[in-house]
């Protein structure tokens, strides 16, 4: 099947791009693997989308996304990319189900997913407390206790902004000094809201209908204890969804990929947008504006400007 635009994912930012796009009357198809929304979709409450006045489910948030999208006549499919390739006159994805669609350009919007620890707990209480986006979800936890799981950057940089909302924040690094760079390190050493427990690992998150507590293990002589949180907030990475294209764009270190202010690629009719690009915030406000500027970037392309 051959189209002017393939969009890789289903999330904000490929909504958006497809709204964008089939707007400007452009033939595009949205690949998706699953229901269109990407992490929306597992998030309970979302209440820092600009315009949406009053907490809204994520999984609505997102049909409404995909609604406007299809009322300007975007194409979805449903189909699992295996391979995405160059082609002379553009780009080719290769599906499990064996069915090929080919395209003169293409938007990388197949996001990242927060890397999980597997303890008990932690899929279960997944938007009842437990939480990977403090940006996100700290005002629900106003004055109330949470912990932070990580001692990188992105744990530091989160326990700091938790502490102006919640009563107390527990940071739970398994090491004995932190990884996060000294000045970062150096706000939360002056925060009085924040305790941090070191040589220490998550080991449950209790809870029936939200978290409770969260159970914690000492590396060094294995003694545990109960911390009385409302919520935990995991920071132990994010894995970017790159696979079937690792070889076509270029990427950070972390397997992100670079992109210019534009959206555009190294490669020439290749664009991203969303969580899978390199960048330092990742919310669904910026995959949206993102994917409206990767849809225009590729109008502009296909248009020969």
């Amino acid at each position: 099947m051959k189209t002017d635009l393939i969009i890789l994912g289903g999330g904000p930012a490929g909504l958006t791009a497809g709204l964008y796009a089939s707007r400007a009357r452009i033939p595009t198809i949205l690949l998706e693997r699953s229901i269109p929304g990407g992490q929306m979709t597992a998030t309970e409450w979302i209440e820092n989308y600009p315009g949406i006045t009053e907490p809204i489910l994520g999984a609505e948030l997102a049909q409404r996304m995909e609604e406007h999208a299809r009322k300007f006549g975007l194409e979805i499919h449903q189909e699992d990319v295996a391979r995405v390739s160059a082609t002379d006159s553009g780009y080719r994805a290769d599906t499990d189900s064996g069915k090929t669609y080919e395209c003169r350009a293409m938007i990388l919007a197949t996001g990242a997913s927060p890397v999980k620890l597997g303890i008990p707990g932690e899929r279960e209480l997944a938007g009842k407390g437990v939480s990977y986006c403090a940006v996100c979800d700290g005002p629900f936890f106003r004055d109330l206790e949470v912990a932070v799981v990580g001692g990188g950057d992105s744990a530091v940089e989160e326990a700091v902004y938790l502490a102006r909302i919640a009563a107390r924040v527990h940071v739970i690094h398994r090491r004995d000094e932190l990884r996060a760079v000294k000045e970062i390190q150096e706000k939360a050493f002056a925060e009085p809201k924040i305790t941090i427990h070191w040589s220490t690992v998550p080991i449950s998150v209790n809870g029936e209908r939200d978290v409770q507590s969260l159970t914690i293990r000492s590396v060094k002589d294995s003694s545990r204890q109960d911390l009385p949180v409302a919520g935990v907030f995991f920071y132990v990475g994010l894995t970017p969804s790159n696979q079937v294209f690792s070889d076509l764009a270029h990427m950070d270190g972390k397997g992100f990929v670079i992109t210019d202010g534009q959206m555009a690629c190294s490669r020439p009719g290749l664009f991203a947008a969303g969580d899978i690009r390199s960048k330092t915030l990742r919310q669904i406000s910026t995959a949206v504006g993102e994917g409206a500027q990767a849809a225009y970037s590729a109008q502009q392309f296909l248009q020969g400007f």
